[in-house]
Formats: structure tokens, sequence, C-alpha cells
């Protein structure tokens, strides 16, 4: 499988980006970003992209994908819902167009948080532009779409988030990593890497995985 990641620069997107470059059943893997990883790998290509919404300068390089994940996102603290809406929703749609005009029979995965709305009527501003987000993946016609909700996540293999203060919290609450592994509604980077790979091979009738569902999926063989 061929596979295109945003975000990998993130905590979610490096680790997804690590199991799949560690998954045999991954063949090549394409990553962009608007600074280089620095990262060097026999399946991997990186395209480094300033604007996100133009997309399409490169679309000549994004033909024959099987499925994109993507990882990208932003804090919406200090932005008004129009600047939040335009990065949020409107770089994911000029994704969304370009990589359904070139490749319809991928699976396109994409990381929400827990608590989206997908009703996008709640009070929630970011909930609310992560819901018609996520609707709009799920209605464009994709081979197939999950959305990944993800809540308490622990790093590993050497992950670390952008935010200095969750990595402080990380390194504070280190020696409980081991129990908190074992609850199901805890998941962690690998896990949600796994889980990514698992639904080009086991698809699942559900589409809004939160930690629970990831787990499920991530342990699938």
């Amino acid at each position: 499988m061929k596979v295109i990641i945003t975000g990998s620069t993130g905590m979610v997107g490096k680790g997804v980006l690590l199991e799949c470059l560690e998954d045999n059943r991954i063949s090549e893997i394409l990553i962009i970003n608007r600074s280089t990883l620095n990262l060097d790998h026999p399946k991997l290509k990186e395209v480094l992209i300033k604007d996100f919404s133009e997309v399409e300068a490169i679309k000549d390089q994004l033909i024959g994908y099987d499925a994109i994940f993507y990882c990208m996102g932003i804090s919406v603290v200090g932005l008004s819902e129009e600047e939040y809406s335009k990065i949020t929703f409107g770089n994911t749609k000029a994704f969304a167009d370009t990589l359904h005009q070139l490749n319809p029979n991928m699976v396109f995965n994409y990381v929400s948080g827990t608590g989206t709305d997908e009703t996008e009527k709640g009070n929630s501003m970011w909930a609310r532009v992560k819901g018609k987000t996520e609707n709009m993946i799920l209605n464009k016609g994709f081979k197939d779409a999950y959305m990944f909700r993800p809540g308490a996540i622990i790093p590993e293999k050497g992950v670390k988030s952008k935010t200095n203060w969750y990595n402080a919290f990380y390194v504070i609450t280190q020696p409980l990593f081991p129990l908190l592994k074992k609850s199901k509604q805890i998941t962690t980077t690998s896990k949600i890497g796994e889980a990514m790979i698992n639904s080009l091979f086991h698809p699942i009738d559900m589409k809004h995985l939160e930690n629970r569902l990831i787990n499920t999926l991530a342990d699938k063989v």
C-alpha cells in the first residue's frame, strides 16, 4: 500500500509515520509538510508546501496512492471561528477535493478529536468546525473514510508533542504509563498508527473512532 501522511512533524503524525515505516504492508510513504522532517528512509518521500490550501500545485505528485492519513491540525487557542475554519475545514477540503479527483478509491483517515460535534450545531466552536470537516470527508465519496477522535494519548518510541507543557506533563506522568496503557479508554501514538494501517486491510462499519475503537482496530490481525 502507498500512503500519504500530513502533519508528520506533530506528535500524532510522527507516531503514525513510525508505524508505517516499520510495517511491511506499507510500501511507499509520501509526507507533506511545511518544513522538512530531515528523515531518510528507502520508502519515504517528502514534499514541502508553504500553503496547504494550494495543494493543487503539487497534485502531480499525489497520483497513485491508496490512502491519506491526515494528521495535521492546529490549536483553536487565540483564533476566531473564521480563522480556525479556514485552516481546519478549508485546508482539509482542498486536500479532499484534489485527492478525490486523483484517487477516488483511496481511504481518507482524518485525525479529529474526542468531543467533535457532527451535528455542527453545538456551543463549542472547534467541535462544530471539526464536525463539519468530518462530514465533508465522509460524504465526499472516497472508497472508505475514518474519523479518528483520540482523547488521552501516550507518546511512544521517542515521539514528542510540539506543545512544551504537554511534554512536561508526559515527563511527570511517565512512571504511570504502564498502568495507563492497560485502560481501553487511553490510546498511544503507536496504536493510532497501527489502527490507521489496519483500516486499509480490516475495514469496519464504525466511522467515528474514539480511543476504545482505535485500540480495537489496532489489535486486529
